[in-house]
């Protein structure tokens, strides 16, 4: 079958898919699609509506832009430009997301900036690691029943087995890193 100036999708999925050490059904389970589905698209034998072609492509961690560039080049540095950012003024936080859909990734890297007396949201127990280090202030880390402090120029790590937070102190806000793996932000 000649296919001219055809764009073959399936095969530029399958490439990013195989790139990003997934298999078809972890593929389809991320996108909520069917093993079926991943696996026609791949073969060409179906093409997908657009917001299901967007959808794969941001688990595959990329966009329509860059699927469609010819440039096989990945994004490896990145700047302010390319940071999603939510504030919540509740807590008193302002989260970065310094890699673009890292959440795809096995870490998860975000900025977190707390003003003073400010907290991040409490998470639940669950797999993986956390790893941070502090740029300005200080930080309490609240595992559990146990509160540990951390200033700039310092790091934590801790396996996040109990309920946990970072709050800053009453009077000085404070930024820091914060890696999750497997992504959990």
């Amino acid at each position: 079958m000649d296919s001219g100036n055809k764009i073959e999708i399936g095969n530029k999925i399958r490439d990013l898919r195989n790139k990003k050490g997934l298999t078809q059904e972890e593929l389809a389970d991320r996108c909520e699609l069917s093993k079926g589905f991943i696996s026609q698209l791949e073969n060409d034998l179906t093409s997908p509506s657009i917001t299901t072609l967007v959808d794969i492509l941001q688990c595959l961690g990329t966009n329509l832009q860059n699927f469609f560039t010819d440039r096989t080049e990945e994004q490896i540095v990145f700047g302010q430009a390319d940071y999603f950012e939510k504030q919540d003024e509740a807590l008193q936080n302002t989260v970065e997301w310094i890699i673009p859909n890292a959440q795809k990734n096995m870490m998860e890297p975000i900025r977190v900036t707390l003003k003073a007396g400010g907290s991040t949201y409490p998470d639940l127990p669950h797999e993986g690691e956390e790893f941070g280090y502090v740029l300005s202030g200080t930080i309490h880390i609240v595992l559990g029943d146990r509160i540990l402090k951390a200033k700039k120029g310092e790091s934590f790590y801790f396996r996040p087995d109990s309920n946990h937070y970072i709050k800053a102190g009453e009077k000085t806000g404070a930024v820091f890193l914060w890696v999750s793996t497997p992504p959990n932000f």
